[in-house]
């Protein structure tokens, strides 16, 4: 089960996160997952984004990404900030972070996973959507 989300998000890691805005409403925006570390799905942002103060606020996100098949994986969870140095490392190599700085230190950066994560992958085949209690 989590090969196959982790599969589906190495070949399409780029989709939307939505968050609930700090005014209440519903908000959603390209995001990238970043990696698989220690068993936890790994994003990352900037701590100077509105998307980080949102996430400060009420950490319930859900992440969504498609392929070319009209096939989507949900993954939904409560995000945790932490410093991680391998996490660190790890997301230096993609470029959107390599955009955002310009020296190998990235000292605005607000590293999170989502524990109490739930994936859903579905597509339009008919057949009941696979749900996977990560």
């Amino acid at each position: 089960m989590m090969e196959e989300i982790m599969t589906f998000l190495t070949d399409y890691p780029l989709g939307y996160l939505a968050t609930v805005g700090r005014d209440g409403k519903a908000k959603c925006r390209p995001f990238q997952f970043c990696c698989m570390h220690k068993g936890k799905f790994w994003f990352c942002t900037t701590s100077k984004k509105e998307v980080y103060f949102e996430m400060q606020e009420n950490p319930w996100v859900e992440f969504c990404t498609t392929n070319p098949l009209f096939e989507w994986l949900r993954l939904s969870g409560r995000v945790v900030f932490q410093h991680d140095p391998e996490v660190e490392k790890m997301s230096a190599n993609h470029p959107i972070i390599k955009g955002l700085h310009d020296t190998e230190e990235h000292p605005d950066l607000g590293l999170f996973y989502l524990e109490d994560a739930v994936g859903v992958l579905t597509d339009f085949s008919g057949r009941e959507p696979r749900r996977y209690v990560l």
